[in-house]
Protein backbone atom coordinates (compact mmCIF):
# COMPACT_ATOMS: atom_id res chain seq x y z
CA UNK A 1 0.00 0.00 0.00
CA UNK A 2 1.40 3.42 -0.90
CA UNK A 3 0.29 5.57 1.97
CA UNK A 4 1.88 9.01 2.45
CA UNK A 5 4.06 7.62 5.26
CA UNK A 6 5.21 4.70 3.08
CA UNK A 7 6.05 7.02 0.17
CA UNK A 8 8.05 9.21 2.55
CA UNK A 9 9.90 6.16 3.89
CA UNK A 10 10.67 4.93 0.37
CA UNK A 11 12.00 8.35 -0.61
CA UNK A 12 14.36 8.39 2.36
CA UNK A 13 15.34 4.73 1.95
CA UNK A 14 16.18 5.10 -1.75
CA UNK A 15 17.91 8.45 -1.39
CA UNK A 16 15.36 10.20 -3.56
CA UNK A 17 14.03 13.69 -3.09
CA UNK A 18 10.67 15.32 -3.51
CA UNK A 19 10.17 18.95 -4.40
CA UNK A 20 7.19 21.05 -5.29
CA UNK A 21 7.92 23.14 -8.39
CA UNK A 22 5.05 25.49 -7.73
CA UNK A 23 3.91 24.85 -4.13
CA UNK A 24 1.44 27.75 -4.01
CA UNK A 25 0.02 27.23 -7.48
CA UNK A 26 -3.70 26.87 -7.91
CA UNK A 27 -3.88 25.74 -11.52
CA UNK A 28 -6.08 23.37 -13.47
CA UNK A 29 -4.49 20.04 -14.39
CA UNK A 30 -5.49 17.49 -16.99
CA UNK A 31 -3.67 14.52 -18.46
CA UNK A 32 -2.94 14.21 -22.15
CA UNK A 33 -1.54 11.02 -23.63
CA UNK A 34 0.77 10.76 -26.61
CA UNK A 35 -0.45 9.12 -29.80
CA UNK A 36 2.14 6.76 -31.26
CA UNK A 37 0.19 6.57 -34.51
CA UNK A 38 1.02 10.26 -35.13
CA UNK A 39 4.34 11.84 -36.08
CA UNK A 40 6.42 14.37 -34.16
CA UNK A 41 5.03 17.31 -36.13
CA UNK A 42 1.53 16.39 -34.97
CA UNK A 43 2.69 16.33 -31.33
CA UNK A 44 4.44 19.68 -31.77
CA UNK A 45 1.24 21.13 -33.27
CA UNK A 46 -0.74 19.84 -30.28
CA UNK A 47 1.70 21.81 -28.12
CA UNK A 48 0.99 24.92 -30.18
CA UNK A 49 -2.74 24.44 -29.56
CA UNK A 50 -2.13 23.88 -25.84
CA UNK A 51 -0.20 27.14 -25.65
CA UNK A 52 -3.57 28.92 -25.63
CA UNK A 53 -4.32 27.23 -22.32
CA UNK A 54 -0.87 28.08 -21.03
CA UNK A 55 -1.53 31.74 -21.83
CA UNK A 56 -4.57 31.46 -19.55
CA UNK A 57 -2.55 30.14 -16.60
CA UNK A 58 -2.72 26.39 -17.14
CA UNK A 59 0.48 24.58 -16.19
CA UNK A 60 1.51 22.19 -18.99
CA UNK A 61 3.88 19.44 -17.90
CA UNK A 62 5.50 16.73 -20.00
CA UNK A 63 7.31 13.69 -18.66
CA UNK A 64 9.84 11.68 -20.65
CA UNK A 65 13.53 11.45 -21.53
CA UNK A 66 15.62 13.11 -24.22
CA UNK A 67 17.70 9.92 -24.49
CA UNK A 68 16.04 6.63 -23.57
CA UNK A 69 17.70 3.39 -24.66
CA UNK A 70 17.20 0.64 -22.11
CA UNK A 71 19.09 -1.90 -24.22
CA UNK A 72 22.23 0.20 -23.86
CA UNK A 73 22.16 0.70 -20.08
CA UNK A 74 25.58 0.67 -18.45
CA UNK A 75 26.22 0.00 -14.82
CA UNK A 76 29.91 0.92 -14.89
CA UNK A 77 29.36 4.68 -14.66
CA UNK A 78 30.38 5.34 -18.27
CA UNK A 79 28.13 7.31 -20.61
CA UNK A 80 27.82 6.45 -24.29
CA UNK A 81 29.28 9.14 -26.58
CA UNK A 82 26.13 9.09 -28.72
CA UNK A 83 23.98 9.79 -25.64
CA UNK A 84 26.04 12.88 -24.86
CA UNK A 85 25.98 13.95 -28.50
CA UNK A 86 22.20 13.64 -28.83
CA UNK A 87 21.49 15.30 -25.47
CA UNK A 88 23.78 18.21 -26.45
CA UNK A 89 22.14 18.42 -29.89
CA UNK A 90 18.68 18.72 -28.33
CA UNK A 91 19.89 21.30 -25.79
CA UNK A 92 21.48 23.43 -28.52
CA UNK A 93 18.25 23.42 -30.54
CA UNK A 94 16.11 24.20 -27.50
CA UNK A 95 18.44 27.06 -26.52
CA UNK A 96 17.88 28.86 -29.82
CA UNK A 97 14.25 27.71 -30.27
CA UNK A 98 15.14 25.87 -33.48
CA UNK A 99 12.64 23.03 -33.13
CA UNK A 100 12.52 21.84 -36.75
CA UNK A 101 15.60 19.58 -36.46
CA UNK A 102 14.09 18.05 -33.30
CA UNK A 103 10.91 17.18 -35.19
CA UNK A 104 12.53 15.99 -38.44
CA UNK A 105 13.95 12.63 -37.38
CA UNK A 106 15.61 12.21 -40.79
CA UNK A 107 17.97 15.08 -39.98
CA UNK A 108 19.37 13.01 -37.12
CA UNK A 109 18.66 9.44 -38.25
CA UNK A 110 21.63 7.64 -36.70
CA UNK A 111 21.54 9.57 -33.44
CA UNK A 112 17.78 9.38 -33.08
CA UNK A 113 17.65 5.65 -33.75
CA UNK A 114 20.23 4.77 -31.14
CA UNK A 115 19.17 7.42 -28.60
CA UNK A 116 15.46 6.62 -28.83
CA UNK A 117 14.73 3.23 -30.38
CA UNK A 118 11.08 4.06 -29.68
CA UNK A 119 9.74 7.60 -29.37
CA UNK A 120 7.32 7.49 -26.44
CA UNK A 121 9.87 9.00 -24.04
CA UNK A 122 11.01 11.71 -26.50
CA UNK A 123 7.59 12.90 -27.69
CA UNK A 124 6.66 14.85 -24.51
CA UNK A 125 9.67 17.17 -25.04
CA UNK A 126 8.40 17.97 -28.53
CA UNK A 127 4.89 18.72 -27.30
CA UNK A 128 6.24 21.00 -24.56
CA UNK A 129 8.50 22.76 -27.08
CA UNK A 130 5.36 23.46 -29.08
CA UNK A 131 3.82 25.29 -26.13
CA UNK A 132 6.68 27.77 -25.92
CA UNK A 133 7.09 31.17 -27.50
CA UNK A 134 10.12 33.28 -28.37
CA UNK A 135 9.74 35.47 -25.26
CA UNK A 136 9.94 32.57 -22.81
CA UNK A 137 12.89 32.10 -20.53
CA UNK A 138 14.31 28.58 -20.74
CA UNK A 139 15.57 26.93 -17.55
CA UNK A 140 17.18 23.52 -17.21
CA UNK A 141 16.20 22.04 -13.86
CA UNK A 142 18.07 18.76 -14.27
CA UNK A 143 20.91 17.73 -16.55
CA UNK A 144 22.99 14.61 -16.87
CA UNK A 145 22.86 11.10 -18.24
CA UNK A 146 22.24 8.17 -15.93
CA UNK A 147 23.19 4.56 -16.56
CA UNK A 148 24.93 5.51 -19.78
CA UNK A 149 21.80 5.97 -21.89
CA UNK A 150 19.07 7.84 -19.98
CA UNK A 151 19.16 11.62 -20.29
CA UNK A 152 17.63 13.25 -17.24
CA UNK A 153 17.49 16.69 -18.86
CA UNK A 154 14.44 18.59 -17.64
CA UNK A 155 13.45 22.04 -18.78
CA UNK A 156 10.92 24.76 -18.16
CA UNK A 157 9.71 27.40 -20.57
CA UNK A 158 8.69 30.24 -18.28
CA UNK A 159 6.78 33.30 -19.39
CA UNK A 160 9.11 36.27 -19.22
Amino acid sequence: MLTPMRVGALIMELGLFWIHFFPDADVPVFQLSIDLTKDLQWHFDIGKELSQLRDRGVLILGSGNIVHNLRALRFDGKVHDWAIEFDDFVKQKLDVRNFSPLIDTHSMDRLMNISNPTLEHYIPAITIAGTSNSKDELFYTTEGIDLGSLSMRSFIFHSA
